[in-house]
């Protein structure tokens, strides 16, 4: 469309903050994105067409453990399945504030109770957990419960699926911001699982752990995506993220 064709006006008040009037017929147009299919338990979607592919169910080779040696977790037709004992693993991909997709199974075999069942964890930059866990009828602390940010705040609701079929996180996440050694903005995270909202832009209280508190310290913007070995064979696949932009960046 010509640029005398937009539609649109000209002789409209300027939006306060912006530099652009109301319904501004020379605003940029959003950029198109083709949206994402919907997975099944049978098979995982698409992600959408700007998304960055983490894990598609064919290679390990986006992975690696701590120490930089290649990710010794089983690789399946579709999914990767922890290897207990190998340690956890990251993303050889390192980004910062991000809309994140993961899906994940815990196994159909039902071997304990409470943190020993089916346990997991998604990491934020490496640092901020939330859990992954089999919470189907399975009693746990409260902030270590399935989609919990762990030892901070337990999710809104308990929206698990049952052991062996496979869940969904979708996580808006902005990381914390510094000026030198200053705190100016705390994480925060928005998670759905498996459709239902458990957090709403919520502020961490620093990185996660076990047992105790940690404060913040300055850290780069950007970091891997970990997932955690904890014991038990959970199954990922279908991992994607989309960077986020501001208003005046699309």
């Amino acid at each position: 469309m010509a640029e005398t064709q937009r539609p649109g006006y000209d002789d409209t008040p300027l939006i306060p903050g912006s530099t652009f009037k109301v319904h501004d017929n020379q605003r940029p147009w959003p950029r198109i994105v083709t949206p994402p299919s919907a997975s099944t338990q049978e098979k995982a979607g698409t992600p959408p067409s700007d998304a960055v592919i983490l894990f598609d169910g064919a290679s390990l080779s986006g992975w690696q453990h701590r120490d930089g040696k290649p990710c010794g977790w089983k690789l399946e037709k579709g999914y990767m399945e922890v290897t207990p004992q190998t340690g956890d693993i990251f993303s050889r991909d390192q980004f910062g504030d991000c809309q994140l997709h993961v899906e994940w199974a815990a196994p159909t075999e039902i071997v304990s109770e409470s943190q020993g069942r089916g346990n997991s964890g998604v990491f934020l930059m490496g640092r901020y957990e939330i859990q992954v866990l089999d919470c189907y009828n399975n009693a746990t602390y409260a902030d270590g419960t399935t989609a919990a940010i762990y030892g901070q705040y337990p999710p809104l609701v308990n929206a698990c699926r049952k052991p062996g079929d496979w869940q969904t996180y979708d996580i808006v996440w902005q990381g914390p911001r510094f000026d030198d050694n200053r705190l100016i903005r705390p994480a925060v995270l928005t998670v759905i699982h498996n459709g239902v909202l458990v957090h709403h832009a919520q502020p961490l209280i620093g990185p996660t752990t076990h047992r105790t508190v940690i404060p913040y310290v300055p850290q780069p913007t950007v970091g891997p995506l970990q997932l955690q070995d904890h014991g038990n064979p959970v199954r990922f696949r279908n991992i994607w993220y989309r960077r986020l932009t501001t208003y005046d960046q699309v």
